[in-house]
């Protein structure tokens, strides 16, 4: 479908120029929490690492591959998370993600949970306990354990940034086709896990039976988003705004999130050449414009906007768009 923004023309206003055409929508994708399989993730890696991280990666370059969607990338959304100041339990809440999405320009957001991590003969999350317990149960630098195979589940919501409405839910149940008496292949004290993105999205961890169950778990998620990505409706923003400052090539804009402003957002700047009056009544009947030139918002906190610009602008110019 068509996104498009319409602005009544009046001098100084700036109006978000939407392309006439946008077969991808924006998503993001936020870590995946992992709460429930806290300790499982403990037992097996020997640390609380955020595996959570982790998957969302894989999740990203699943849905990159598929090009269903424009996804934007970590950096953005950890500095935003950043300046937010939002805590890893604001991963899971929709509204807290549909204003996040917001500043970050994007139509939907991707927001999940880690519901299985670890063996195929364990049904439920268990809680913290001694390490020769949790090594016995996981196979982690253990011999003689009984081969089992790995399991991981995921499920994950689409949320509307313009409304925090789920638009759809999805569950993924990765098992892996090998067994094995260790999930890693070797003891989990080897593995430098960090943050928990690198090593989950490693090739050393994908040829782990662990790792194999974890990327078929999001790939099924990935691929039942991807047929929700419809359920994402077309934004149509009218916007109001001013130009406030001027710097080399930079824009700073009156209006930001709150006013339906996002990032990667295209503007057309358009300078007032004319104004024509009724002569009967002195009042302004018609506004003619150039264009001078056009730029693109970079970042747009709830009430600001920064865009790159080309051509020469300066306080006062317009910013018009036709009727869709």
């Amino acid at each position: 479908m068509k996104r498009a923004t319409v602005v009544v023309a009046m001098i100084g206003l700036i109006s978000l120029v939407m392309p006439a055409a946008e077969s991808r929508r924006r998503v993001a994708v936020l870590d995946f929490d992992y709460a429930t399989v806290q300790g499982d993730v403990a037992a097996i890696f020997g640390s609380n690492a955020d595996v959570g991280k982790g998957v969302a990666d894989l999740m990203v370059d699943q849905l990159v591959r598929s090009g269903r969607f424009a996804v934007i990338e970590r950096k953005a959304i950890d500095k935003v998370l950043a300046e937010q100041n939002f805590s890893n339990s604001d991963r899971v809440d929709a509204a807290t993600a549909a204003k996040l999405g917001r500043v970050l320009g994007v139509e939907a957001v991707i927001i999940g949970s880690i519901t299985q991590f670890g063996r195929d003969d364990r049904s439920n999350s268990i809680g913290a306990g001694a390490w020769n317990h949790w090594a016995g149960r996981y196979g982690v630098g253990r011999v003689g354990v009984r081969e089992a195979k790995a399991v991981v589940g995921l499920s994950a919501r689409l949320v509307s940034t313009d409304t925090a409405e789920i638009l759809a839910v999805a569950s993924g149940k990765g098992e892996s086709s090998r067994s094995g008496a260790s999930l890693l292949g070797s003891g989990g004290s080897s593995w430098n896990f960090g943050g928990g993105a690198a090593e989950v999205t490693a090739s050393r961890f994908g040829a782990t039976i662990l790792g194999e169950a974890t990327r078929e778990a999001a790939r099924e998620v990935a691929r039942q988003m991807e047929i929700h990505g419809a359920r994402i409706p077309a934004r149509t923003v009218r916007v109001e705004g001013l130009v406030a400052d001027v710097s080399s090539d930079t824009l700073v804009l009156n209006v930001g999130a709150k006013a339906g402003v996002r990032a990667g957002d295209r503007l057309a700047i358009r300078r007032l050449t004319r104004e024509i009056k009724d002569p009967a009544t002195g009042q302004v009947i018609r506004r003619l414009f150039e264009t001078v030139g056009e730029c693109v918002v970079t970042e747009a906190d709830e009430i600001s906007a920064v865009a790159k610009f080309s051509g020469s602008a300066k306080l006062g110019d317009a910013a018009l768009s036709a009727e869709p």
